[in-house]
């Protein structure tokens, strides 16, 4: 297993869709995980310390494994089979849950865990950036210190109001 830390999330481009790129703590691999528009959300909140006035399903969780003195130690990135990633919350008490990747990374930024990916997954979707290349991924870090939580909601459902 290798540490990663959270860069920060983006919306890609043409499709809309948010990734969380996440990147080696000693190494020059980056993992880009396609998520969901709400975990998107919750990562970008965790990032930027917003504090919303009730708690949201990640602070929900993090407030549950705390008052019963289980919390959360470590978040594993198991696998990725046919683009689809999985990973491991691990409890203080050892105990381990399957979770997706994006919660488990809202979670662990809430918590302050450890997040670990295992060397076949970046080897699978990791993606090497030469020294030369890090222009792109400073510019990609100055479009996350811009964006906004609001940035990753969809247009307006018929009858949203």
């Amino acid at each position: 297993m290798r540490e990663v830390d959270v860069i920060g999330v983006r919306v890609e481009m043409p499709s809309n869709q948010p990734i969380v790129l996440l990147r080696e703590v000693s190494g020059e691999r980056y993992l880009p995980i396609w998520i969901g528009a709400v975990e998107a959300t919750a990562i970008a909140f965790a990032q930027q310390g917003v504090v919303p006035p009730r708690p949201l399903t990640h602070d929900l969780l993090k407030d549950v494994l705390e008052a019963t003195g289980n919390p959360l130690s470590e978040v594993r990135i198991t696998d990725v089979k046919d683009g689809v990633f999985y990973a491991t919350l691990v409890l203080g008490s050892g105990a381990e849950v399957s979770a997706r990747p994006s919660d488990s990374i809202a979670l662990a930024l809430r918590t302050g865990s450890r997040i670990v990916c295992a060397e076949g997954v970046l080897d699978e979707a990791g993606l090497a950036v030469p020294a030369e290349q890090e222009d792109e991924v400073e510019k990609f870090r100055e479009f996350l210190d811009q964006v906004t939580p609001e940035d990753f909601e969809g247009p307006a459902e018929p009858g949203d109001s």
